[in-house]
């Protein structure tokens, strides 16, 4: 088989969470490049809305499904949904995520919370629902979730506060290695991706605050552009990943490897 066939989605169905904006609507436009269908949700219906006439406007078929997945009770009832009016999912991109600064001594316990709930719980029970209903009964699947570099290293101590969302996103490096070493033998495979410093609206404030202390911390010298997620998504989610998993691929222009 030759690599662009190894790399092809077409006939896959994605389900990408968080992709009406930011690194899940890169992620979304990489996977209907190369194919795929589809499917994004997120809260705000509107902005779904939007995100789905420009991924139209790309030649992508794409659909939304708005849900809150910070309200757990939704999840499942989401997932139905979707495989209802479009079939098994057979990719699925973690990418919802949410984040709260304060320093450790004074971080409120509401906003830990909220970091946890969605960042970890929310993954897990979207990909307990996704793998029940569509992965596991076929033997096949694709799990990528999106972690961070916050999560392989301890964060930078000149910008702190951020104590919560590096704990999260260290849970999906692990959560990422524990399912796949579970899923291997139905044929789905788990892993993550890492990405260091993105302009998007969670990191703006971030950025602005500290842009030459984080560029300072990066050998290339620069943020995350519009496509430097793209080509490791599309391999995540392809047949050209078949022998990995349990895996987290850092993007972030060398901040992890000094």
């Amino acid at each position: 088989m030759g690599v662009r066939q190894l790399m092809d989605l077409s006939g896959k169905l994605a389900l990408v969470t968080g992709g009406s904006r930011g690194l899940g609507l890169q992620i979304a436009e990489a996977l209907g490049e190369m194919g795929a269908r589809v499917a994004i949700t997120a809260r705000k219906a509107a902005e779904l809305d939007e995100a789905v006439t420009h991924l139209n406007k790309l030649g992508i078929q794409a659909l939304a499904i708005p849900c809150d997945l910070s309200r757990h009770v939704e999840i499942d009832s989401m997932v139905e949904a979707l495989v209802a009016r479009a079939g098994p999912i057979d990719i699925l991109v973690n990418n919802a995520g949410t984040s709260w600064g304060a320093p450790a001594l004074s971080h409120p316990l509401d906003g830990w919370n909220k970091v946890m709930d969605l960042n970890v719980t929310a993954m897990f029970l979207v990909s307990q629902s996704v793998g029940r209903l569509c992965m596991i009964p076929r033997n096949r699947g694709r799990i990528i979730n999106l972690a961070s570099v916050e999560g392989l290293v301890a964060g930078n101590a000149r910008i702190g506060g951020t104590i919560a969302y590096n704990t999260s996103k260290g849970a999906v490096v692990n959560f990422t290695r524990a399912l796949a070493a579970e899923w291997a033998k139905y044929g789905v495979t788990v892993n993550a991706l890492a990405p260091g410093y993105f302009p998007t609206k969670m990191t703006h404030s971030t950025i602005d605050a500290s842009e030459r202390i984080l560029l300072d911390g990066c050998p290339m010298g620069r943020f995350g552009g519009d496509e430097d997620l793209k080509g490791a998504a599309v391999l995540l989610a392809s047949d050209a990943s078949a022998y990995i998993t349990g895996q987290t691929l850092a993007i972030d222009g060398g901040m992890t490897a000094i």
